[in-house]
């Protein structure tokens, strides 16, 4: 009896031990992931949220060039850079703090994921066709003045309220390419619309940076 009772004190030792490994284990993969996003989110700064812009336009763009994605699928992700950019405008008007910094981190990481996924879809696409070709110069100018947007943070030239307030200006940009490519088609009219949004954010860009 004596025996027995030291073989289940024993295994009952063996499975306490267990559970306390798991336990530590579990708490250092969670400390090890909370660092992850923590680092991620501190990395973040305007200036490397709007470089983070301009790279995911021109993959856009890209793809578009390439006939990897279709005018429908590019508005689709205009649609999603909007949504960050709007977000980015919100964060320099209130102050970018680390709540901020990660969620647009965790946006940009959704819409790098979207844009490989469509990119990498069966659909093929007509790079030469008209529509498409108005896509990718408005895409190709998205890429522009997101451009002359950090490079005026990185200067000094903007200060993070006027980069939001641009950045704002810019999601306007977004969704009037995205509405305009929903159907598939983008006509030379919607294409002039989107173009007089554009003509707007680049002088305000250049008023902007001039009078920082």
């Amino acid at each position: 009896m004596r025996v027995q009772a030291n073989s289940k004190q024993c295994k009952a030792n063996k499975d306490s031990i267990m559970n306390v490994r798991k336990t530590v284990i579990l708490s250092a993969v969670t400390v090890a992931l909370g660092g992850v996003f923590a680092s991620q989110a501190f990395a973040q700064t305007p200036t490397t949220e709007t470089s983070r812009d301009v790279k995911q336009q021109q993959r856009i763009d890209n793809g578009l060039k390439s006939g990897q994605l279709t005018t429908k699928e590019a508005s689709r992700l205009e649609k999603g850079e909007a949504k960050i950019d709007r977000m980015q405008a919100h964060a320099d008007h209130t102050g970018d703090t680390t709540a901020e910094k990660a969620r647009i981190a965790r946006a940009q990481n959704k819409e790098s994921a979207k844009i490989a996924q469509l990119k990498h879809n069966d659909r093929a696409a007509n790079p030469g066709s008209a529509s498409s070709e108005r896509m990718q110069a408005d895409v190709q100018r998205n890429v522009n003045q997101e451009k002359r947007i950090a490079q005026g943070q990185a200067a000094g030239t903007l200060t993070n309220q006027q980069a939001g307030s641009l950045e704002r200006g810019q999601a306007h940009v977004d969704a009037a390419e995205a509405h305009a490519g929903k159907n598939g088609h983008v006509s030379a009219g919607e294409q002039a619309g989107v173009q007089h949004r554009e003509n707007h954010q680049s002088r305000r860009i250049r008023h902007d940076k001039t009078n920082g």
